[in-house]
């Protein structure tokens, strides 16, 4: 399956969806003001990866800032996720925040409340 890559700009984060790599990111802010344009083509990779995935999957959200309209379409990503888990699939979310940034951290604490997938949350240092 070929590899998804999003470049990273001012209003959106960078994914990367890697399959053959077996890398998983989305890293940056998410402030698309047409959110579905943007995740669309996430969420048609995610479903068609999901046929024949690896026997396990960690996806990676660094993400700095994400908007209201965002933070819907990174549920359908979740929600995404958990039916591959429910399909007898191994997967993980970590989910790294700024140590600084407690909002950001409860953010992924509320995410996992909302869907029976496995959970790692790390923090970093910010400079």
């Amino acid at each position: 399956m070929e590899a998804l890559h999003i470049q990273e700009t001012n209003d959106s984060p960078e994914v990367v969806l890697d399959q053959q790599g077996n890398r998983f990111e989305f890293s940056g802010k998410s402030l698309t003001k047409d959110v579905l344009q943007f995740y669309q083509p996430v969420l048609d990779w995610l479903n068609e990866y999901r046929k024949k995935p690896k026997p396990f999957t960690r996806i990676d959200f660094k993400l700095t800032y994400f908007n209201t309209a965002s933070s819907k379409l990174i549920l359908d990503i979740m929600m995404i996720l958990e039916e591959m888990k429910e399909e007898g699939n191994g997967v993980l979310v970590k989910w790294i925040s700024p140590a600084s940034d407690e909002d950001m951290q409860e953010a992924g604490r509320e995410y996992q409340d909302l869907v029976n997938v496995p959970f790692e949350h790390a923090t970093y240092d910010t400079p």
